[in-house]
């Protein structure tokens, strides 16, 4: 088909001169159109008719598959996709493939290590734009997302959905050696290390290792002395912060682990794992001198003293 009208600037060739108009305002930037409830302004008649649908809520292209709807026809174009597992964008460098050009364009990120998006405050960079608004959050303290069981605000969406598995009690994660289960990716990545020993994170005073990073945090401070976790109530202090939720059992009275056997009540898991022993008959700690056995380690020290005097 003839397109005998010329763009002078890109020569990007049209069928008539209206089109070509429209086209020029590409270059020139002018935006004679406005919509008359929000005075937002637009290059082409047809783009303030798409954009009133935000106004109207009208959403008139139906996916024919699952009946969802869209206020654009190429966002219904993008979601059939969906159904049809079309995924046309591919990235250049390791040939992942997209369904949409905007994620291929993310990822590239990656290859890049383009950062484009950068926070007014603190100046940490981010390569897409919807983790430096989240990011922005931990500066405005803006929690929009609500647990619906207990009312707990989130900062980020994902965090929500992980907390809602303490309600639904959903553990998505398991081992493939021993087949536990656990409600976060980092929970199983981190129990993993049981079975391949890994221990990644090393004391750089005492070369001591740990599987999990906030451990070697806390083990740091037997070396600095810090005892950051105080009791509000008697202002004692502990290095690690399980040990002052341990400790205030003390003042609240609580005993959270129950035996199953008898219902005896412990403030310690510890305490009810060797008070276990008295049902299972395990004596784990034995003596290398005359093998005699016990249930608790502290018991085998005392009567190690009989043998050295």
């Amino acid at each position: 088909m003839e397109r005998p009208y010329p763009c002078d600037v890109c020569h990007k060739t049209f069928r008539d001169a209206g089109s070509l108009k429209a086209h020029q305002r590409v270059h020139t930037g002018e935006h004679p159109y406005s919509c008359d409830l929000c005075n937002k302004t637009f290059s082409g008649k047809y783009k303030l008719k798409e954009h009133k649908r935000v106004h109207t809520g009208e959403r008139p292209f139906g996916c024919d598959v699952c009946k969802k709807t869209f206020s654009y026809k190429s966002n219904l174009r993008e979601h059939k996709r969906v159904h049809t597992g079309e995924r046309p964008f591919g990235c250049d460098v390791c040939k992942k493939t997209f369904s949409y050009k905007s994620t291929l364009k993310v990822h590239q990120h990656l290859h890049t290590g383009e950062r484009p998006y950068s926070c007014d405050v603190c100046n940490e960079t981010f390569s897409q734009a919807c983790s430096l608004k989240a990011h922005q959050r931990v500066h405005t303290g803006d929690r929009p997302y609500s647990c619906d069981v207990c009312n707990k605000t989130f900062s980020y969406k994902s965090m929500l959905k992980v907390h809602q598995r303490v309600h639904t009690g959903e553990r998505p994660y398991s081992c493939d050696v021993c087949n536990k289960t656990f409600s976060k990716k980092s929970s199983l990545k981190v129990h993993q290390r049981v079975h391949t020993g890994e221990r990644p994170y090393r004391c750089d005073v005492c070369n001591k290792t740990f599987k999990v990073l906030e451990i070697l945090k806390a083990h740091l401070c037997v070396h600095t002395g810090e005892r950051p976790y105080c009791c509000e109530l008697c202002n004692k202090t502990f290095s690690y912060r399980c040990d002052l939720k341990v400790h205030q059992y003390v003042h609240t009275g609580v005993r959270p682990y129950s035996c199953d056997v008898c219902n005896k009540t412990f403030s310690k898991k510890r305490c009810l794992k060797v008070h276990q022993r008295v049902h299972t008959g395990e004596r784990p700690y034995s003596c290398d001198v005359c093998n005699k056995t016990f249930r608790v380690s502290g018991n085998l020290k005392a009567h190690l003293r009989l043998h050295t005097g």
